[in-house]
């Protein structure tokens, strides 16, 4: 093998992926965010705005000419074919762009933090070597989103709802943290399994 293992992140709402991410970060590790990905694909002048513009009206461009985030967030929470519709201009640009940036990394591996791994397409993610999933039980997930948010339990429900299954995310694990006590915590988790993709990275090379 050659150039970097490619290992992604993933794991529900609230569950803490962004904490994970940057202690690997702190350890020189390169991560690969498939949020910022996307947002880059849909600055003024790239394909995929006019896409999103085309499907979903100029209601969701602002006077500047960028996304208007909330108007389009208000769509497709409310209408699963919208949202599906959003997916399909959106994952297969940033999975294209996710595959393209993790092998051009450089040794010994690298991190891809995929949210909507769960969610998407079968087999698209197929050249991914392992998969880590951060792990909360429900009760903490919705606890944290409706302090994160400032919303009641409803919303914080249904916006857990709107993803795949914490049983799903597990079946495709490699790796799991459980990230369900203190942040400080999270050290010596992440530093163990850097120890282990770097021993891994070695012998695949």
């Amino acid at each position: 093998m050659s150039g970097a293992l490619p290992i992604a992140v993933t794991g529900g709402i609230a569950s803490g992926k962004s904490e994970v991410t940057r202690r690997f970060e702190a350890l020189g590790i390169e991560v690969l965010d498939a949020d910022l990905i996307a947002r880059e694909l849909v600055e003024p002048g790239q394909p995929a705005l006019a896409e999103i513009a085309r499907r979903f009206g100029a209601g969701v461009i602002d006077a500047a000419g960028r996304l208007d985030r909330r108007a389009l967030r208000a769509i497709v929470f409310a209408d699963s074919a919208a949202r599906r519709d959003l997916e399909a201009i959106l994952h297969p640009r940033v999975h294209a762009s996710l595959q393209a940036r993790a092998q051009a990394a450089a040794p010994p591996y690298v991190l891809l933090a995929i949210p909507l791994l769960a969610e998407s397409a079968p087999g698209r993610y197929a050249w991914l070597d392992r998969v880590l999933v951060v792990d909360v039980p429900r009760a903490v997930q919705i606890q944290r989103v409706m302090q994160r948010d400032a919303v009641e339990r409803a919303a914080a429900e249904a916006a857990l709802a709107a993803q795949a299954s914490r049983e799903a995310r597990l079946a495709m694990a490699h790796d799991v943290i459980v990230n369900d006590g203190p942040l400080a915590a999270l050290d010596a988790i992440v530093a163990k399994l850097h120890a282990r993709y770097l021993a891994l990275a070695a012998g695949a090379a």
